[in-house]
């Protein structure tokens, strides 16, 4: 790999990144407008390991919307991210394959501040697709393997 193929993929990998990031402080703040800005158009997410629903990212931010809305403090937690690019209609480099393991303590408004309610972690598969707009998420797929509560 030459030099310049080198420095756009480092690139490619923080752009990656920030994307991963841009998902974990959405679905923290609550701010579903960006939530679905970071999918491509038929973008999909699925919750179903954690007792949630799979579908497109309008429909899924309805329900994280509705269904963390008791939640007065969320704090998303995404590490040990691996990155790997793969090819798109003979293209290198166009999609990226994320998998990253994820903790998440949420606690239920109005408890006082004793502590979190509920603990959750687990793995998760991230798709993205290189647009016009930057790196977009494709798919989303969560593999809680543990919920622990309080």
């Amino acid at each position: 790999m030459t030099q310049r193929g080198e420095l756009a993929t480092v690139m490619d990998r923080l752009a990656v990144d920030e994307t991963v990031t841009e998902y974990a402080v959405a679905v923290d703040d609550g701010d579903w407008t960006a939530y679905r800005e970071l999918f491509t158009a038929d973008g999909r997410a699925d919750y179903r390991s954690a007792g949630g629903i799979e579908g497109g990212a309008g429909r899924v931010a309805g329900w994280l919307a509705q269904s963390l809305g008791s939640f007065g403090m969320r704090q998303h937690l995404i590490v040990n991210r691996r990155v790997r690019f793969q090819i798109h209609e003979h293209d290198t480099g166009d999609t990226a394959r994320v998998r990253a393991d994820y903790v998440s303590p949420m606690r239920l408004a109005g408890d006082g501040g004793l502590g979190p309610d509920l603990v959750c972690g687990g793995r998760y598969e991230f798709g993205l697709l290189r647009s016009p707009e930057g790196w977009r998420l494709s798919r989303v797929v969560v593999h809680e393997k543990w919920r622990r509560t309080s």
